[in-house]
């Protein structure tokens, strides 16, 4: 394998995965089209299943051929890279081993550049931060690319399950008036996450901002409630914003 950890190789072994009805299926499923959030992605039909196990098979992949994934068209090449870029962080054992990993991760984020990518990801910079203090994600939030703004929110789940619940909160109050409806449905993804920690919180969260939410970060935000109570807040909304 030793000869074998080149980005090239990489691709070949993905190439093995191929389902060409996948391959015409993703286009439209991550939305392609010109206008869309994927405008000009790439998919050559290769399952995420498939690609961790490609991923685990290169999990020793140097950094300068991960560029190499990230840097490509293809979004399964940059999915995959991603993927071994997470195994190889959550291998490293100290802040010292972590940092090249998530400098790394830091200067690449034009390319992780669908929300599968970012999703698949931006918890590296939740346990980062947790474990260094370094205050990356409220960073992340002020960003005007779409996808660091999606890495700031998603990227707190680390820090949810570790019931510090604080931040999500300040993210998610900072996109309450945010146009796009991947940031609504991570927002209320996190929400709801952080919900389920602190019940009393996301409460009071939305008894101060529901009338302010989108209705799919609401949505997202309550699914797990009640039925009662979830109407509730959809009525709250509703009236408010008639």
């Amino acid at each position: 394998m030793e000869g074998r950890l080149t980005a090239k190789a990489v691709m070949q072994e993905l190439e093995q995965y191929i389902i060409p009805e996948k391959a015409a299926f993703f286009p439209r499923f991550f939305k392609t089209g010109k206008g869309q959030y994927g405008e000009g992605d790439l998919f050559i039909g290769v399952t995420v299943p498939s690609q961790h196990k490609v991923a685990r098979m290169f999990k020793m992949l140097p950094l300068a051929e991960i560029q190499k994934l990230l840097d490509s068209k293809i979004h399964e090449h940059r999915l995959t890279g991603i993927m071994i870029l997470c195994l190889q962080y959550a291998k490293a054992k100290t802040v010292e081993e972590k940092h090249p990993f998530i400098d790394f991760y830091l200067k690449n984020t034009y390319r992780v550049n669908n929300w599968d990518l970012v999703d698949s990801s931006a918890h590296i910079v939740g346990l980062w931060e947790i474990e260094t203090g370094e205050e990356l994600l409220e960073k992340l939030s002020r960003s005007e690319m779409l996808w660091e703004q999606r890495i700031s929110i998603v990227g707190t789940y680390p820090m949810i399950k570790a019931n510090k619940l604080a931040l999500t909160f300040k993210i998610a109050e900072s996109f309450l008036t945010h146009k796009h409806d991947l940031m609504h449905k991570a927002v209320g993804w996190m929400l709801r996450e952080a919900g389920k920690r602190d019940i009393s919180l996301l409460v009071s969260f939305l008894d101060r901002f529901a009338t302010k939410m989108p209705r799919t970060m609401l949505r997202y935000a309550i699914e797990k409630f009640p039925e009662d109570q979830r109407q509730y807040y959809l009525k709250l909304r509703s009236v408010n914003t008639k």
